[in-house]
């Protein structure tokens, strides 16, 4: 999962790699069309009429689409939950909150976020595999608050599933060797039980080519850096050349590994962590 400053980005950035910047008109104009679909919506559901409701965002799944390469853009072409770039993948704009009918722990469905569904916040961006495990699920903890067109509370709800726009959320993550992702240590039992179920929802360990992607990643970052120590030592008595290159050599591959376009660079950052060489951390200190 990768952190996504998502409240403080538009279409119509010029710093964005990747990306041609909308004009404000193009973005006032999408704005525009994704209030008249609320308002829309909003006169369905009151006149009871839930199936014109949700036909109505099926029909204009498009304008939310025309986002999805504008938020490609902002994690380098990356999953949001898997931080794995998929090329055979056309990847999901996922609505964080569901947009038609919301499922809890048990299984029982609740209605959905349907005011929240043309509302890019509530877009992130989702390969195939997560997105299709994951459907309408969105539990929330026992006693949670539960928000409704009438009683909007997004923010007081408690939902299990990690959110990559959240840094909180993003920094409950942690990895083993293996290739598993797992729960950063020291973490509550609530938030233990918020990355289980994320991590089972979207098949962040269950899709093995996911988790051997992750373990590959962590043994090269793994090798540089016994080549790191080992040239480290030459170095220590003196002048050594070939040690002093070496030592250029790692640290540019383990920047590479780490740098944020990179996939799975949390895993490489992570796995440095564990390591805990004081002058390779500094690299992505």
């Amino acid at each position: 999962m990768i952190f996504i400053d998502l409240e403080h980005k538009r279409p119509t950035d010029h710093d964005i790699p990747g990306w041609t910047p909308w004009t404000q008109a193009e973005w006032d104009a999408w704005l525009a069309k994704s209030a008249q679909l609320v308002i829309d919506m909003a006169a369905l559901q009151a006149a009871g009429k839930r199936e014109e409701r949700n036909a109505l965002i099926d029909a204009n799944g498009a304008h939310w689409g025309a986002l999805k390469d504008w938020m490609l853009a902002l994690s380098g072409g990356k999953c949001w939950f898997s931080e794995t770039r998929q090329p055979y993948s056309h990847y999901d704009i996922e609505h964080f909150r569901p947009k038609k009918s919301a499922k809890a722990l048990d299984g029982t469905e609740r209605d959905g976020y349907w005011w929240l569904a043309f509302n890019y916040m509530n877009f992130r961006v989702c390969g195939n595999v997560g997105n299709r495990k994951k459907g309408g699920w969105f539990p929330l903890q026992q006693g949670s608050l539960c928000s409704t067109f009438d009683a909007r509370c997004e923010e007081s709800e408690a939902p299990y599933l990690l959110d990559p726009i959240d840094d909180d959320d993003v920094s409950l993550i942690a990895f083993d060797e293996e290739g598993k992702l797992i729960t950063m240590p020291g973490s509550s039992l609530w938030e233990q039980e918020r990355v289980s179920e994320t991590v089972k929802r979207l098949k962040l360990n269950e899709h093995v080519p996911l988790a051997e992607a992750r373990r590959s990643v962590w043994q090269k970052v793994d090798a540089l850096i016994e080549d790191f120590l080992i040239a480290k030592a030459k170095c220590a008595g003196g002048k050594n050349p070939a040690a002093k290159a070496k030592l250029l050599e790692v640290r540019a591959k383990v920047r590479e590994l780490t740098h944020r376009s990179a996939e799975l660079s949390s895993v490489a950052r992570w796995c440095l962590q564990v390591r805990n060489e004081p002058q390779l951390l500094k690299l992505v200190a």
